[in-house]
């Protein structure tokens, strides 16, 4: 009885989410406390932006075009912002980045206040929000691996994930109620202070300084990071992947529609995918041992469309809900391991510049793939832009991984010793010189 007692906890041991990160790195502790509060904030404004949207327009169109107007100011900024991360402090840009999100909370705050709140200002202040987040994204994902070993990664990447996967179950079904119980401007208020909050927090890091191999922000800098990327077939395949998984089947831009629909609370359909996403994270152990990382990445993404196809033939409330908590865990181990491979395979010099990369890789699919779902549903239903979404999905997936055989084939320590190559190459050029 004894022993099977202690295979038993030494077997839920494994599976448990690592804390390790947690408890070896100071830096790490404060950098997560500060952004799992802002997670909060920001999980509540994520409803209440489209919610507010709908209320206003009546139109999952102009829900929809919302990622539209954030895309485009997003994917200058991330290209830029991760040359930037490449060249001066990472702390500094993240600070000033949230201080400039806190003055955009204030402003969709003072427009929500309004008599008459203003469409065109939502349009104008999401696109200064994403243009921000260009810069904020890059300097944080490349910050990381400065502040916790390599070997503790895929830890990281499961810690991360557990804080969006909380934070996107309690933040749209506090939002939901918010934004129908107290208005938006309450919501939008909450949401400043989360980043004041975190604010804080990145005041108290110490000063991360660009890598010694850095070059200035230019052009060339930008496409030699580009170029990097496209030499790496592992690389591109997460990119891919999930531009894919996301741009067709992505219908977070219905759920207010569906919402007025079945009669339920909107934050309940924006929070399933994370209950899903918070049972893989606190069960993410097992991710650790796993080597074959573009594989687990590659049928990730066809289970999350197989989950969406579920979602929309689904007739029943429940079910409904079950499906989009599978595509939520499916999306998360994708998350993980693609989190992994960046962190554990891209060297020092080149990270800001390929999070700037990785921020169009997962941002791109969301923006645009709002922006298909609410076009298909204008012109053929709800259903069947779900539906078709979650298949075309499913199809792109398998045309990706027989395109991409390196990717799909990739181990992880193969990004261990190619990153240590790299780095000690450019060591040894660095002192011949």
């Amino acid at each position: 009885m004894e022993s099977n007692s202690t295979e038993k906890k030494n077997f839920l041991s494994a599976l448990a989410v690592d804390l390790t990160p947690l408890k070896v790195s100071r830096e790490f502790r404060v950098l997560y406390l500060g952004q799992f509060v802002s997670g909060f904030g920001s999980a509540v404004s994520y409803v209440v932006l489209p919610w507010q949207m709908y209320q206003l327009t009546k139109s999952s169109f102009a829900v929809g075009m919302l990622g539209v107007a954030e895309f485009v100011p997003m994917f200058f900024m991330s290209l830029i912002g991760g040359a930037l991360a490449d060249a001066v402090d990472r702390r500094r840009l993240i600070f000033l980045a949230e201080v400039v999100l806190v003055l955009g909370c204030l402003g969709l705050m003072a427009n929500a206040l309004l008599p008459h709140p203003q469409v065109w200002l939502i349009f104008l202040i999401a696109a200064c929000f994403a243009a921000i987040n260009g810069i904020h994204r890059p300097a944080l994902e490349a910050l990381t691996p400065r502040i916790v070993a390599p070997e503790l990664q895929p830890a990281v990447a499961a810690l991360s994930t557990f804080r969006y996967s909380f934070n996107f179950i309690v933040g749209p079904a506090i939002g939901g109620v918010l934004a129908s119980q107290a208005g938006a401007a309450v919501a939008y208020g909450l949401d400043a202070a989360t980043f004041v909050f975190s604010v804080g927090m990145i005041a108290l890091l110490k000063t991360v300084p660009p890598p010694s191999s850095t070059e200035p922000p230019s052009l060339q800098s930008i496409r030699e990071g580009w170029r990097y990327a496209r030499s790496r077939q592992e690389l591109l395949g997460t990119y891919l992947i999930d531009i894919n998984a996301m741009f067709f089947g992505m219908p977070l831009a219905l759920f207010p529609a569906m919402a007025d629909h079945l009669k339920i609370s909107v934050g309940l359909l924006y929070s399933m995918p994370a209950v899903g996403s918070l049972v893989v994270s606190l069960t993410s152990g097992w991710t650790e041992r796993v080597e074959r990382h573009g594989r687990a990445v590659a049928w990730a993404a066809a289970v999350w469309g197989l989950a969406i196809v579920g979602f929309g033939l689904s007739q029943n409330l429940w079910l409904a809900l079950f499906f989009l908590a599978l595509a939520g865990g499916a999306d998360n181990v994708s998350g993980l391991f693609r989190m992994t491979i960046w962190n554990q395979t891209i060297p020092d010099h080149y990270r800001g510049r390929l999070a700037g990369i990785e921020m169009l890789s997962y941002l791109t699919g969301p923006y645009l793939g709002n922006a298909e779902a609410g076009l298909v549903a204008s012109c053929f239903g709800l259903q069947a832009s779900i539906v078709s979404g979650g298949v075309l999905c499913v199809l792109g997936s398998g045309v990706l991984v027989w395109l991409l055989p390196r990717f799909y084939h990739y181990q992880g320590h193969e990004g261990l010793a190619h990153k240590a190559a790299e780095e000690a190459a450019l060591n040894q050029l660095r002192i011949e010189n």
